[in-house]
């Protein structure tokens, strides 16, 4: 026997025994580097005071650099998910952290405003690789607990995002801009375990084309084209909703609590952290409710539930702001795993098509958020910025037009790509 087929078996029977012990590891080691990818990326938001200082930026250029990441890590996704459906590239989720690694690099000595954006991009870049092939992989290691999975793989994105401004507040603050150059040990350790998760994928698969072993996927919704394209529009709306808003919140509540009550970088960098903290605690629940209760109520009392409490946000004082924060990120982080998976059902096949799609958009949208509040704060206030976006969550009304899956149901189909026993 050859030495690469001797060593495809042996990656084969690694992978094979035990699928049990095996999911649940997998889906850890993806939400761990899910934390440090989003930790990374939720840094640069957290150091815009710096670089505003630094490099004398306005709020519109403030915006643009989030445009800049968001972009690049949204118009890759779907493409990247479309194309791995077909032909799934188990290492590419190290290969693509690397991108990030060189970003974080040029991002700790960047001497422009155009190095800035170059870094961004590369950041972006390396999750519009990481996002579509992991959240396959959370679903090949779910167990059919399709929204288990996908909550336990987004908490750990929703617990990086979180711990970026508090890192920064205490460490990149402190030492300036050259103290980014650290979190370059974090891509590495994410390059290191996404390689051993690459490795029980191309294992995961080989085994299964060795034993003719298929699982039967759960049935495909019994509707029309039309009404599925009308679905995924709505769900896209949703999106819109829920990650326009997002990016108002995680931009430019600094520079909110800054200019309204005064408050020093550092102590309104802790309130950011409270935020995206409490935005993990959201996606913890939202996942596991949906596999119990039905998507489409996560999502109705997500999207729209959160409406009261964004119109009271803009007239609150320094302590019902932090409340209120806290209540809009549980409420609104509950919707993006139940969201996912019902996208996923309506097209059952093309996992990373829809996770790119998704992924993609919201971080497309709300690199347009960003950009685009960053021109409206220009031109008015960071307040009137708040009081606007404050009425975007009454688009889940369309959450009505939603059809419930589970009362739709035809027959199912094999997917190789989901077996786990």
């Amino acid at each position: 026997m050859k030495a690469s087929a001797r060593e495809a078996v042996e990656t084969a029977r690694v992978a094979a025994p035990s699928a049990e012990s095996a999911v649940f590891a997998i889906l850890w080691a993806l939400s761990f580097c899910h934390l440090l990818n989003d930790m990374i990326a939720s840094l640069v938001p957290a150091i815009y005071p710096m670089f505003k200082d630094a490099f004398r930026l306005d709020y519109a250029e403030v915006g643009l650099i989030t445009l800049t990441y968001q972009c690049t890590a949204s118009i890759f996704q779907p493409m990247v998910g479309l194309y791995t459906d077909r032909r799934p590239l188990p290492y590419s989720l190290a290969f693509g952290m690397g991108f990030t690694l060189l970003g974080l690099v040029l991002l700790a000595t960047a001497a422009s405003f155009a190095a800035i954006l170059g870094a961004a991009g590369l950041v972006g870049l390396g999750s519009s690789v990481f996002h579509p092939e992991s959240s396959r992989v959370a679903r090949m290691a779910s167990g059919g607990q399709h929204g288990l999975a996908q909550s336990l793989f987004q908490v750990g994105g929703n617990l990086g995002s979180s711990l970026g401004p508090l890192l920064a507040a205490f460490f990149v603050l402190p030492r300036g801009q050259g103290g980014i150059a650290w979190f370059t040990l974090a891509a590495l350790v994410a390059i290191i375990v996404l390689s051993r998760v690459g490795r029980w994928y191309k294992g995961r698969r080989l085994a299964l084309h060795m034993s003719g072993r298929f699982r039967y996927v759960g049935a495909g919704p019994a509707l029309s084209r039309r009404k599925i394209a009308l679905s995924l529009a709505v769900l896209l709306a949703l999106m819109f909703s829920k990650f326009f808003y997002t990016a108002g919140l995680t931009n430019y509540y600094i520079f909110y609590l800054i200019d309204r009550f005064g408050l020093p970088v550092r102590s309104a960098q802790i309130y950011l952290f409270a935020f995206l903290a409490s935005v993990a605690v959201g996606t913890v629940i939202g996942g596991p409710l949906g596999d119990r209760i039905g998507r489409k109520y996560v999502i109705w009392g997500s999207i729209l539930g959160v409406f009261p409490f964004t119109l009271a946000l803009p007239y609150a004082n320094l302590f019902w702001t932090g409340v209120l924060t806290l209540l809009i990120g549980v409420i609104m982080a509950s919707a993006f795993a139940a969201i996912l998976v019902y996208a996923q059902e309506l097209i059952p096949g093309r996992v990373g098509m829809i996770a790119g799609l998704f992924f993609g958009l919201a971080f497309g949208i709300a690199g347009v958020g960003a950009a685009l509040f960053g021109q409206l704060a220009d031109l008015t206030s960071i307040d009137f910025v708040y009081k606007v976006c404050a009425y975007l969550p009454a688009i889940g009304l369309l959450t009505a037009f939603l059809p419930n899956l589970h009362e739709s149901k035809t027959t199912g189909h094999v997917e190789p790509a989901e077996v786990t026993r």
